[in-house]
């Protein structure tokens, strides 16, 4: 307004003639309240749109308030203000092409007036992801640049239900670390609660990404604990699938046998609505076939928020007492049992699982040389290295990354690998039916622990007790297993609540946990990332 004015030279225009100076004053200042409120209803939106679940969003695409270009630019919005300046320094690459998709999207919706089950919702996908048009590095500074001949599997799925990859997010370099997000591609990720501790590893930069409100939802790997630590650390909902039910076909392997893809929300209900779309059987990883009939025809259809009422929930106090647990994390713990009790659970406490420590001696397989090979040669012409050795030669990685590499090298190779998957080694077949037996006979339908049974690190910190509670049923057993946030220690420090069930049974994990996400309210974002305001 001030503007137009300007370009008048100062004449008004004659339908002003004769007003007085208090008059145009105050047509000034209403042109002025006019500008502030939209600038307020604009910061209004993105408060409205901060934490956004997948219904809501489509509820506002449905009503005309909200379009797929506006979401995007408002997280691309955040990227920009907020990764590097707080250094937080989640996102790896950002994909050019997110708006251009926002729009067909838009356009798609006006014109069918019909949406797919996710469409227009931006998704954050870790750095093993193969993606078609984004580089793939798996942390990796010796991948940089590669950009393979096709989507992996969960990639293409969420791509056809109309989900926008936003970004890639760094990862623990080839994902060999629990511990911490950092890798020779981008350095090292924070934790958006406290920015000078971790996030876990190696999915800490899409769970740092999710819970700062970058993206609405995200992808992660988990070989022994990399879905579940970060989803802990920061305060979001993590579910490690069955092995099976979820494709590994296009993710970069650490140990294959151990590896699963799966969602990082904000909510249960967003797992739910992920999971729907990523599970399913896929010719190109034969471990799939084990999900056949087992499959619902939507997991949101156990969104119950009286999912706890008569559920007999086991407390493993095996990993739940450690001595070396944070008193803080075993009180939040507590006060989850009593909370679940309240909402109607039988409490079986505790629950014990014979030999336990026999079980899990020598569960391990180093399997990293081999099954990088493997993964190298099927990509044929378009592999940017043949070997694991050639990637060694590039002297590209951290330190801790050489270290690993340079054991993996150490063991020799064979045509046929020397460790079997986890549904016909003899090891892992006799661990996880002692597992199961033991549900059975103390008539349990899911156990928990602490996710980590210690605070989240300092950054630089590796001789303080790490808590990792994840590392040694759920990966070799194959059951699955979802954390939820139950509560904070030291006032900021997010703590989660893992849960395991029998196979394929991702119906009754995500039954019980969101009556007690419900009853419970814990996720809050962290406070350190506003909306953004004009």
């Amino acid at each position: 307004m001030l503007e137009i004015n300007r370009k008048q030279n100062h004449k008004f225009p004659s339908a002003f003639a004769g007003l007085t100076l208090y008059t145009l004053l105050t047509f000034f200042c209403f042109g002025l309240l006019q500008g502030c409120r939209g600038k307020t209803q604009k910061q209004e939106q993105e408060l409205g749109l901060m934490e956004a679940t997948i219904e809501k969003i489509h509820s506002a695409y449905l009503s005309g308030e909200l379009t797929c270009q506006k979401l995007v630019q408002m997280y691309l919005d955040r990227i920009k203000k907020y990764d590097q300046d707080k250094k937080l320094n989640s996102i790896v690459t950002i994909n050019p092409n997110a708006l251009a998709r926002a729009a067909e999207l838009d356009k798609e919706l006006q014109s069918t007036q019909k949406m797919r089950p996710l469409h227009g919702i931006p998704v954050i996908v870790k750095d093993n992801y193969e993606t078609r048009d984004l580089q793939t590095t798996a942390g990796s500074e010796a991948l940089e640049g590669f950009v393979p001949p096709d989507d992996a599997y969960q990639v293409k799925v969420l791509r056809d239900a109309g989900a926008i990859v936003l970004a890639k997010s760094n990862m623990a370099e080839w994902a060999f670390s629990p511990y911490v997000t950092v890798s020779s591609i981008l350095g090292l990720t924070r934790n958006p609660y406290d920015l000078s501790r971790v996030p876990a590893g190696s999915s800490g930069g899409t769970a740092a990404a999710v819970a700062a409100n970058f993206g609405t939802v995200g992808l992660g790997t988990d070989t022994g604990n990399s879905i579940r630590g970060p989803s802990a650390h920061c305060c979001l909902v993590g579910i490690r699938p069955t092995i099976g039910l979820t494709s590994r076909d296009g993710i970069i392997p650490l140990y294959l046998r151990n590896d699963i893809g799966g969602p990082m929300t904000r909510t249960v209900e967003d797992a739910a609505r992920i999971l729907d779309v990523i599970s399913g059987y896929d010719p190109a990883d034969p471990i799939t076939k084990q999900s056949q009939g087992k499959i619902p025809e939507t997991y949101t259809e156990f969104l119950d928020i009286n999912g706890l009422k008569g559920a007999r929930i086991g407390v493993f106090r095996v990993l739940a007492d450690r001595a070396s647990s944070d008193p803080k994390v075993k009180a939040v713990f507590e006060t989850a049992l009593q909370d679940m009790k309240d909402q109607g659970a039988e409490i079986v406490d505790p629950f014990e699982i014979p030999e336990f420590g026999d079980l899990t001696k020598d569960l391990w397989c180093d399997m990293f040389r081999h099954d990088l090979n493997q993964y190298l040669a099927s990509l044929g012409d378009n592999a940017p290295f043949e070997s694991l050795t050639e990637i060694y030669n590039t002297g590209k990685y951290i330190r801790s990354a050489r270290d690993r590499i340079e054991r993996a090298l150490e063991i020799p190779l064979t045509e046929e690998p020397k460790c079997q998957d986890l549904y016909h080694e003899p090891k892992n077949i006799r661990f996880r039916e002692a597992v199961l037996k033991a549900m059975e006979d103390q008539k349990v339908d899911v156990f928990v622990y602490p996710t980590w049974g210690n605070p989240p690190r300092k950054l630089g910190d590796m001789r303080s007790p790490a808590g990792d509670n994840s590392q040694l049923i759920p990966p070799h057993t194959g059951l699955p297993a979802l954390t939820v946030p139950m509560g904070f220690t030291y006032r900021k420090l997010p703590a989660g609540l893992q849960m395991v069930g029998k196979l394929f049974a991702e119906p009754e994990l995500i039954k019980i946990a969101y009556a007690y996400e419900q009853a419970t309210q814990h996720r809050r974002p962290p406070s350190g990332f506003p909306a953004i305001k004009d």
